[in-house]
């Protein structure tokens, strides 16, 4: 709905911990800030997005294949991608509260003592600007030296770039092509916020997609146009998405051109994906600290040349965040209220709840087979429990698309009942064409 209110993000947060979404890290313990753990729905949920990202992006092209690099990479990658110098955010400290922010952040950041204040109105007194390096760093082997440094890594796209050639050569692709991966990056951000839309540890989904030069403008734009129309995919409202184009003062240095898919949250427009031109930078950069060749030979013109890169990079914990906020919903009904989460079918985690009316007679029995027999296709979920409108009530919360209850009509015809989640509209069908019938619903 695009009728979203500040407290949102709070109704929404609640209903992470309270529905088994999302939790608190380490919170027994009192929490480690930004960090976050996905409960029994959210890794449903974010391996039901990763899936359809990897649908989309491999499964159904010619042209893209996958790639899982390792986190841990040589450390000379970060230095020819710029990292080990370039990678860092202005930091400063408050005299008073202690707190560390980013200094072109200070203007939008509550201050930890006077949250009703920015850090710019609090009257704390800041340190000068410093540059702080955004990489986690740790060693590899026994001994902590400067020799055995490696870092997590910031982004997936180096692991694609430093393979580039291992695909071409395996793979028999031909420019035109991408590689995509999905993974962890690590960034240790000095103000992380806005619940999982910010945080140091989180999961991409990037595509790098090489092509000839002079031909990469054209494909810049057919990826901004096949982005954004995957968002509509999911589910999301088109009134909540926008692109942002990045003027001269915000392109990064490897850039040709970049837009953003921005989506409105309850806190603002923010940035959802990036889709960039990249130009040849990154394999230029790679090829000249590694000493090793990264041209690609044309066999139809006999061309050498190394390729451009039109990289197409989301995150995947913003792309859940946003399928729960635009889905989060309050409905004023006759007798009460209900919470509802109208996430697409295709991602919703639990596609149906299997309900006997009561337990007797038969019918849980019954609903116990139906059950059973639809886990192997599909993720359900078994309730006896509580008055069957509770039982829906608590389904709605969860975003789980569509009930079915087993009643007495179903111990002598064979039928049971259907009820949609957005509409609550019911139907009667054949419990034998009940998983083809979920199955076109939810696919």
């Amino acid at each position: 709905m695009s009728n979203k209110t500040p407290d949102t993000m709070s109704k929404v947060v609640a209903l992470c911990k309270r529905r088994g979404y999302i939790f608190q890290s380490s919170e027994i313990y009192g929490g480690l800030d930004s960090c976050y753990d996905y409960g029994p729905l959210g890794v449903e949920l974010k391996k039901n997005i990763k899936e359809y990202w990897w649908k989309n992006m491999v499964q159904l092209r010619d042209d893209i294949v996958g790639l899982d690099a390792s986190i841990l990479m040589h450390p000379k990658i970060w230095e020819a991608s710029g990292h080990v110098v370039g990678f860092v955010d202005p930091m400063v400290d408050c005299k008073t509260c202690k707190g560390r922010f980013r200094a072109d952040q200070t203007d939008s950041t509550p201050c930890p003592q006077k949250p009703s204040k920015m850090v710019t109105e609090c009257g704390g007194e800041l340190t000068e600007i410093r540059q702080f390096n955004l990489m986690f760093k740790t060693h590899l082997g026994p001994l902590e030296d400067a020799a055995a440094s490696v870092y997590l890594r910031p982004e997936t796209a180096q692991g694609i770039y430093v393979n580039y050639q291992n695909v071409l050569q395996s793979s028999r692709v031909k420019i035109p092509f991408g590689i995509a991966q999905t993974g962890k990056a690590f960034r240790n951000e000095i103000t992380p916020r806005n619940f999982i839309f910010r945080t140091r540890e989180f999961e991409q989904m990037e595509m790098q997609f090489f092509v000839k030069p002079g031909t990469d403008t054209d494909w810049f734009e057919y990826w901004k146009q096949q982005r954004i129309a995957w968002y509509d995919g999911l589910g999301i409202n088109k009134e909540n998405l926008r692109f942002h184009q990045h003027g001269e003062s915000e392109l990064a240095h490897y850039a040709a051109a970049a837009f953003d898919v921005e989506y409105k949250f309850p806190f603002g427009w923010k940035e959802l994906e990036g889709i960039h031109n990249r130009t040849d930078f990154d394999l230029k950069r790679h090829q000249e600290h590694s000493g090793k060749d990264l041209q690609y030979f044309d066999d139809a013109t006999r061309e050498k040349f190394v390729p451009y890169i039109i990289e197409t990079s989301a995150g995947c914990d913003r792309t859940l965040l946003t399928c729960l906020v635009d889905a989060y919903a309050e409905e004023k009904l006759e007798k009460d209220t209900r919470t509802v989460l109208r996430l697409a079918p295709k991602i919703a985690p639990i596609k149906a709840g299997i309900f006997p009316l009561v337990k007797r007679d038969g019918m849980p029995e019954l609903a116990k087979k139906i059950s059973s027999d639809l886990k192997k296709h599909m993720m359900v979920f078994y309730d006896e429990g509580g008055a069957v409108g509770r039982r829906y009530r608590r389904q709605d919360e969860a975003g789980t698309p569509y009930c079915v209850t087993i009643d007495s009509q179903s111990l002598t015809d064979n039928t049971v009942t259907v009820r949609e989640r957005d509409t609550m509209i019911q139907e009667r069908i054949s419990a034998d064409a009940l998983l083809a019938y979920l199955q076109e619903k939810t696919s």
